[in-house]
């Protein structure tokens, strides 16, 4: 790789006009000296293209909404630079997210792609499902430290060579893109995290998208977990599978307490305690860092998350069971072994 090289920092984008600005400024705004950003717009119906033009950067666009990978692998043909760095439109870069991750490619030449995590603060924290979710995948992101099975698609660099060997992300997938092209990128070389590379994320800012978007990457990730044998950090650990059972539990407990009588309460309560504590790490960061109050919300919030996370997981890994054919050719990832 070259001393200085050229990076591509690429932005998929689908109506994200409301992020968009200060994620390009902030693409702009690097202490990298060497950068070109390129907007890939999925046909978007909002002012984002216009917002991204102004600011003076490449826009392409997508004739026809198709979906971020088919963005992704649009802006990757176009760019010039022998480093790429894809960042999502609602994450804005700390100045020198691209130095440091330039750093890293040069220095482990044989590193397949170096992933970015996000700060604990929103881009926008005018929500309070918004603060909630910075916490959260804060606290997990930071747990998965160093080499990992997947990748945080939202925020990674990638030398270009490596990326033409591997291939492009299948614009077949809409919720496990960044899985399927995670294990095929396992498959020959070493994936790693680092906390130093940061960029805030203006996550969903309601409880139904927010609940959405972990029922469907759940219930579509689990087969592959399953089949793999291998869960993705984070979410995906085994203590905190373990304590959605836990709670997946709780909830049938409570429903059939007017069978089981009173006992069933305290069952309940039981299990509900064993699954908060198998995630104190999670829960006490909220207490420790916003106090009681906050963490009284928090706790309610993240209660449901989980909860939505084991009712996902367990129709997943049901239909992997039961249709493993069919599963595996709707949400095909490469086996890497």
């Amino acid at each position: 790789m070259n001393e200085q090289p050229l990076v591509s920092v690429i932005i998929p984008n689908y109506n994200y006009a409301s992020t968009i600005g200060e994620c390009i400024r902030a693409a702009k705004n690097q202490t990298y000296p060497a950068v070109e950003v390129i907007v890939a717009d999925d046909a978007s119906t909002d002012d984002s293209v216009a917002i991204a033009r102004a600011l003076d950067v490449t826009v392409l666009q997508v004739p026809v909404n198709s979906g971020v990978s088919t963005a992704r692998n649009l802006g990757a043909r176009h760019a010039k630079g022998e480093v790429l760095f894809f960042v999502d439109s609602d994450v804005a870069l700390d100045p020198d997210a691209v130095e440091r991750a330039v750093d890293h490619l040069r220095e482990e030449p044989r590193l397949g792609a170096i992933c970015g995590m996000y700060r604990a603060e929103p881009m926008f924290p005018d929500s309070l499902v918004k603060r909630y979710r910075a916490i959260q995948q804060y606290v997990w992101f930071c747990e998965v430290e160093g080499a990992i099975p997947g990748l945080h698609s939202a925020l990674f660099a990638i030398k270009k060579e490596t990326f033409l060997e591997i291939g492009e992300f299948n614009d077949r997938l809409r919720w496990t893109e960044e899985q399927d092209y995670g294990f095929r990128l396992n498959a020959r070389y070493e994936v790693k995290a680092v906390p130093t590379i940061r960029g805030r994320h203006d996550h969903d800012g309601t409880m139904r998208v927010m609940l959405t978007k972990v029922f469907n990457r759940t219930r579509l990730g689990a087969p592959n977990w399953l089949r793999l044998n291998k869960l993705p950090g984070g979410a995906g650990t085994g203590y905190r599978a373990l304590g959605s059972a836990f709670l997946l539990a709780a909830v049938i407990t409570l429903v059939s307490s007017v069978l089981l009588g009173p006992w069933a309460l305290l069952a309940a309560a039981v299990l509900t305690g064993i699954s908060i504590g198998l995630d104190k790490r999670t829960y006490g960061y909220a207490y420790r860092h916003h106090g009681i109050l906050f963490g009284l919300q928090f706790t309610v919030l993240h209660l449901l998350v989980t909860l939505t996370s084991a009712v996902a997981a367990s129709i997943g890994i049901l239909q992997g069971l039961l249709f493993p054919r069919m599963t595996q050719r709707l949400y095909r990832v490469e086996n890497p072994a």
